[in-house]
């Protein structure tokens, strides 16, 4: 299997298992992801969501499969269906009501930059290198995975990557927003993320995305959402650990 999706109590991880092309994705990985995703945000149990390489210190995406994308380079309905499971996958995994992290520990390019930058945060080791390539195939890289670069970065650095294709460092992309952490592990921030409150995250989420899609102001839903929360149980729990002054203990 080269995707696959494995669940250790609140954490949900869809490992990218093949090594053997840089995990590239060809169009059965892109029509399989969907499932898996649906399969973590349904689970209950499951607070944060990770994706990865299978194997460690490996690349975690080498973009699309070049040579499926030649053999089928003449036929336009793949190209088409190529396209639409492309951009439903980055719709989904952006849109998730699950905090999700992307570990980067080799290569991250093209579309499985892509894949990074539609997860809310990403960690990079050391190792790791980030590029958007299509201008050295003269391809066009798709608007919504444009826009989330436009949002991580600026349209300065956008472009600069977009028009170059040139691979940046680990500690250049943190600099220039691209990743949020170069570090060696995930554990930390998982930790930290499962330690606050999920309804928080997940309405936050949808809030933030709402600014970036160009609301400034409140409406009836944000101040309902708004004043729902100091209605529900982790409201209870966030405040009672304050009084006595100890770690909530939030649930799912």
């Amino acid at each position: 299997m080269t995707l696959r999706l494995v669940t250790e109590g609140p954490i949900a991880r869809i490992l990218i298992d093949r090594t053997d092309k840089r995990n590239a994705f060809n169009m059965a990985m892109w029509e399989a992801l969907p499932e898996l995703l649906a399969q973590a945000v349904a689970d209950p149990k499951v607070r944060v969501l990770e994706l990865r390489s299978a194997t460690p210190g490996t690349a975690f995406c080498a973009g699309a499969d070049i040579k499926e994308l030649l053999a089928n380079k003449d036929d336009a309905q793949w190209r088409a269906a190529n396209q639409r499971q492309i951009n439903l996958v980055q719709h989904e995994l952006a849109q998730a009501d699950l905090v999700t992290v992307a570990f980067v520990e080799g290569d991250c390019v093209g579309g499985g930059c892509g894949l990074a930058m539609a997860c809310d945060l990403r960690i990079a080791t050391a190792r790791a290198r980030f590029g958007i390539t299509p201008a050295k195939l003269g391809l066009v890289y798709p608007l919504h995975d444009v826009k989330l670069l436009v949002d991580l970065v600026g349209p300065g650095q956008a472009k600069r990557l977009l028009y170059t294709g040139s691979l940046i460092e680990a500690h250049e992309a943190l600099r220039i927003g691209l990743v949020e952490f170069v570090a060696e592990g995930s554990a930390e921030l998982i930790e930290q993320l499962l330690a606050a409150s999920s309804y928080s995250a997940q309405h936050t989420k949808r809030f933030v995305q709402r600014v970036l899609d160009g609301q400034a102001g409140d409406d009836p839903e944000t101040l309902a959402i708004f004043a729902e929360a100091f209605t529900m149980p982790d409201f209870d729990e966030g405040t009672s650990a304050f009084v006595e002054k100890r770690k909530p203990e939030f649930g799912s």
